[in-house]
């Protein structure tokens, strides 16, 4: 963990983790969560994604106690966060930036949060200063990009330097700079040995930055695994190659058994064959080749495939070629 200043707030000695199990919510007829069980871990960074409509705001906000489970928990370090008594302390979040009185000056709302919890104003320049909004502290909210509101949303998640993050869409209106920001901060808070919990759309970022993924679907869980292990699947042990010949390369590789797609004027990805089987094959045919590489899927073309059955809303637009 960080080595803190005289007067800053010390981690509880709460195992981190956030634990769901069995969790089931509805709202009237529509069933929001369906069972969910998962947990998140210390030291690592945990996504949370899944198509709109799969309960990914419901699940975080039964965690964070707005809303009341139909049956099952949900648990941060062991206990419901409504008995928590210093809850920020504990667990950091930032699910609506827009979540400020506009009239409010920045340092003036992180200075009431941290009174409400018993934390030192020390704490609040420290905060502005690792979220870059030092300089405009004393002004108002209503006065701020997005970009900046989600700053100050993350100063108010860190101030109590707690063992557990949670955070909704935290790269929403922040520029590059910002994004690069964030990533590396989540990876260094995770560093740290604390459990961070980020629901997004964007699996670009999560790629580059989570550890393991919770996919749901409907309410249900439909994937509970690390990425590096999600990526594995969904590139399929196939083969990247690249020939000035793609029509002789295709022939010999179908005729030794292998699914051969061409995916662009030089390039075809290969199913059921090794590259060093691909090499043999087209160096004794003769066929040139200038690269044999292993097929990485995207994180976004994992995800796609994996929750294309769950997703709610979804337009007839063809892709383009």
């Amino acid at each position: 963990m960080t080595t803190r200043a005289a007067g800053e707030p010390s981690l509880p000695t709460m195992e981190p983790n956030i634990q769901v199990h069995q969790l089931h919510k509805r709202y009237g007829r529509t069933v929001a969560v369906d069972g969910l069980t998962f947990t998140v871990r210390p030291g690592q960074v945990t996504g949370f994604v899944g198509p709109n409509g799969a309960g990914k705001s419901t699940t975080m906000r039964v965690i964070l106690g707005l809303d009341r489970p139909d049956t099952g928990t949900a648990t941060i370090g062991g206990r419901p966060y409504r008995s928590l008594r210093t809850p920020l302390r504990e667990v950091g979040t930032l699910l609506d930036a827009a979540a400020v009185h506009p009239g409010r000056r920045a340092r003036d709302h992180l200075l009431w949060m941290a009174h409400s919890n018993g934390l030192p104003r020390s704490r609040v320049d420290t905060v502005l200063e690792m979220v870059g909004l030092t300089d405009v502290a004393r002004r108002r909210a209503g006065g701020f990009s997005l970009g900046m509101r989600q700053r100050l949303g993350i100063a108010g998640a860190l101030l109590g330097d707690p063992p557990v993050l949670m955070f909704d869409e935290p790269v929403n209106g922040l520029d590059p700079e910002g994004i690069r920001w964030i990533r590396n901060l989540l990876r260094s808070l995770a560093g740290q040995g604390r459990a961070i919990f980020v629901s997004s759309h964007l699996m670009s970022e999560l790629e580059d930055t989570a550890d393991h993924l919770i996919v749901v679907g409907r309410g249900r869980l439909i994937a509970d695994t690390s990425v590096r292990d999600m990526l594995a699947a969904a590139s399929g042990g196939r083969v990247v190659l690249r020939t000035k010949d793609r029509a002789a390369a295709m022939t010999r590789l179908a005729n030794a058994g292998a699914t051969v797609a061409a995916t662009g004027p030089d390039e075809l990805v290969i199913g059921g064959l090794p590259a060093d089987r691909v090499v043999n094959l087209l160096s004794q045919a003769g066929v040139p080749f200038s690269e044999v590489a292993g097929h990485r899927a995207s994180l976004e073309q994992a995800y796609m495939d994996l929750t294309r059955d769950s997703v709610e809303f979804s337009g007839a637009v063809k892709e383009s070629r």
